[in-house]
């Protein structure tokens, strides 16, 4: 069974009153990140987690609110947003989520069970900590399409929505359906034209997520922010 859960609440961001969390940005560069937006200065960032704009309704990042990614990766994201802009020259890519520390990732992990979501299916929203997600080794990206304005286009859902409305792999039986709509769907596409073909890995379950490398490479090559 699975769980869907929509958060009516999102809207415009807001930064919480209580003091930022220290350090989680040194933590990043300290093991040699780059910032996206000095790969691409046009790339818009906006990060969900260093917000009340999220699934948790708080922000857990504190101190950080620039994106930042292994420099090959902010490579190919800079190369999908040219694309992008080729195509559509008034769109840009728009940032909600990029590296992130495993210390960061047992937070999320530890919400869903707030949110009563079944342990047989938390690994389809959250990686498990104990392995680390993609973002926690700075090889994953979670994005969407932004018009001239900064405007997001319309995916369907929101970001961090829970349930098939989002995954990618359901869009055809949604469409059909009714749930979703072709421009919708067409918003997508278009996302998933420009990352793949930047050398980014679709997410089955995510609308937004890519992945740059499998998990097992990441650890390999570039070992996890702690």
């Amino acid at each position: 069974m699975f769980v869907s859960i929509s958060f009516s609440s999102f809207g415009q961001t807001q930064k919480p009153a209580a003091a930022k969390i220290p350090g989680i940005e040194q933590k990043i560069k300290d093991r040699g990140l780059v910032n996206i937006q000095e790969a691409d200065p046009t790339i818009l960032v906006q990060l969900k987690y260093s917000t009340t704009d999220n699934f948790m309704h708080k922000d857990v990042y504190g101190d950080l609110e620039s994106a930042y990614l292994q420099p090959e990766m902010a490579k190919r994201l800079a190369k999908a947003n040219a694309a992008l802009k080729q195509l559509h020259p008034d769109y840009r890519l728009l940032i909600y989520d990029a590296a992130r520390p495993n210390s960061i990732q047992y937070h999320l992990w530890d919400a869903l069970d707030d949110l009563k979501i079944p342990s047989k299916n938390k690994t389809m929203y959250v990686a498990d900590p104990k392995i680390g997600s993609n973002h926690n080794f700075g090889c994953a990206v979670d994005l969407t399409i932004a018009d001239k304005n900064g405007k997001a286009l319309d995916m369907g859902t929101k970001f961090d929505f829970f349930g098939p409305l989002a995954y990618p792999r359901s869009e055809d039986g949604m469409l059909k359906a009714g749930k979703l709509t072709l421009d919708q769907l067409e918003n997508r596409w278009l996302l998933r034209k420009v990352m793949t073909g930047a050398g980014f890995k679709a997410n089955a379950t995510e609308w937004w997520h890519f992945d740059g490398m499998s998990k097992k490479e990441a650890k390999a090559k570039y070992g996890m922010i702690p």
